[in-house]
């Protein structure tokens, strides 16, 4: 507890201190020059898709609409079983093309190759199913330009997020070479034809505790780590990466369920070991809207997959552990990854049981016990009501007063029935691994739009 307070609490304060920085610029101005395509950089947009076919003709037309000077979008079907490659041919107009495609990449292979006759910058690519590590390998090797961003099929961006996920790349003058935004859930607000029209709370407390959740996670943990190049995960479902870096480390891994934070990993490690001065950073501002999980069952594979990626990335690179050679990212990333992601939830479970176990054959001192647990609640709602607070004070992207109210009461009850369910979900994780299980646990869209 003494090792996961202190971290977060530094954390905190530099999160803190960055987006006061940040915070008093004027944003509208920051962004204006980059929208002549004199000083922007040209970006591929790899949407991986299967069974994507509740949300995907929305996720295209909202990236359709970005602003962004110069921009390609590449929609590759992996393989679905439903409507996803019919909707998308019929809706923007699809026709088949014949393109000599560079492989620098393995892949599975090819079966069609299609291009919007109304949108020149829209491409279709209808492959065997090979996992989505494979689809944007897939997308990698057929891209034109020198800049990629993964996103996942459901995603909706706002209208500047490119501008602004751009930015510390074009201002960097290359040293920048993955930038990674903001994910926030969209269940519970409203979208139309590719656009956040309402932005609002779901009534489902799953869902609730969710946008807590990644509230926390990424404006409190991925800001602090970000400030001192110490990121290891930009999240799959939107992120920037230079196409030379990612083909340089060999692309996305196919053999593990956690690819966008190994590929990260790898491209640190290449970097530390050529001995470069490479950052990979993360931007509060450009903000991408997702569907989460509204079931518990759904919301149990999704975590038992998240565990099993967090271990294959740190086994596959455990070398990397408490090695002075890769400098912070050794030293302190990595230790941290261990003991608070991975471990954390283990521990923790542990120590749940032992205090069950300890209230049948006694040992247990009731005062002491009671008092550790209220702290265990103290410090896990303090960190996620700074995160609604951070929000607030930040983005302010949830424009009602209740909506905040209300993230802020449920904040306070995490500790006892959210946090302990997601820990039990994470340590079975941990046993699917033990078992050799590579199940995806493939998540049911609903589809936000109305």
């Amino acid at each position: 507890m003494v090792i996961v307070i202190s971290f977060y609490s530094i954390i905190l304060m530099i999160s803190i201190l960055q987006l006061r920085k940040e915070y008093q610029l004027d944003r509208d101005q920051a962004y204006e020059d980059y929208m002549d395509e004199i000083y922007s950089k040209p970006v591929s947009i790899i949407v991986p898709a299967y069974n994507e076919e509740v949300g995907i003709v929305q996720s295209v037309r909202s990236l359709l609409s970005i602003n962004y000077p110069s921009f390609e979008i590449i929609v590759v079907n992996d393989g679905s079983t439903d409507m996803t490659l019919q909707k998308m041919i019929e809706h923007y107009d699809m026709k088949e093309i014949k393109k000599v495609i560079r492989k620098q990449v393995e892949t599975n292979p090819i079966k069609t190759i299609y291009q919007s006759s109304i949108l020149s910058n829209l491409f279709l690519i209808h492959k065997e199913n090979g996992g989505k590590a494979d689809a944007l390998n897939v997308g990698l090797n057929f891209s034109h330009y020198p800049y990629f961003c993964s996103l996942d099929g459901d995603s909706v961006l706002e209208p500047d997020a490119f501008l602004k996920v751009m930015k510390p790349i074009i201002d960097s003058n290359e040293e920048v070479i993955a930038s990674g935004g903001s994910v926030r859930i969209a269940n519970g607000c409203k979208i139309q034809n590719g656009h956040i029209i309402k932005i609002g709370l779901s009534e489902r407390p799953l869902v609730v505790m969710q946008i807590i959740e990644y509230l926390r996670a990424f404006l409190m943990g991925r800001i602090g780590l970000s400030r001192h190049n110490l990121l290891l995960i930009i999240s799959g479902a939107f992120g920037v990466f230079s196409k030379h870096w990612v083909i340089e480390a060999g692309g996305y891994k196919t053999d593990t369920v956690g690819e966008d934070m190994e590929l990260v990993v790898r491209v640190h490690r290449m970097v530390k070991e050529r001995r470069l001065k490479k950052k990979i950073v993360y931007v509060p501002d450009p903000v991408c809207w997702t569907e989460v999980p509204e079931s518990i069952s759904i919301l149990r594979k999704q975590r038992r997959r998240w565990h099993r990626g967090l271990f294959e990335s740190l086994w596959t690179h455990r070398k990397l552990t408490f090695n002075p050679r890769y400098g912070m990212i050794g030293l302190i990333s990595f230790p941290y990854f261990w003991i608070v992601e991975f471990f954390g939830p283990i521990i923790e479970f542990l120590g749940y049981i032992f205090m069950i176990l300890c209230l049948f054959f006694g040992g247990i001192y009731i005062e002491f016990a009671i008092l550790l647990f209220l702290l265990s609640c103290l410090y896990g709602s303090i960190f996620s009501m700074a995160a609604v607070l951070l929000e607030e004070w930040s983005l302010t992207k949830y424009p009602k007063v209740f909506d905040i109210i209300k993230l802020f009461f449920y904040s306070l009850t995490e500790t006892i029935w959210y946090r302990p369910m997601t820990v039990f979900f994470r340590c079975e994780g941990v046993l699917q691994m033990l078992k050799g299980d590579q199940s995806w646990g493939e998540m049911k869209r609903k589809g936000v739009s109305e």
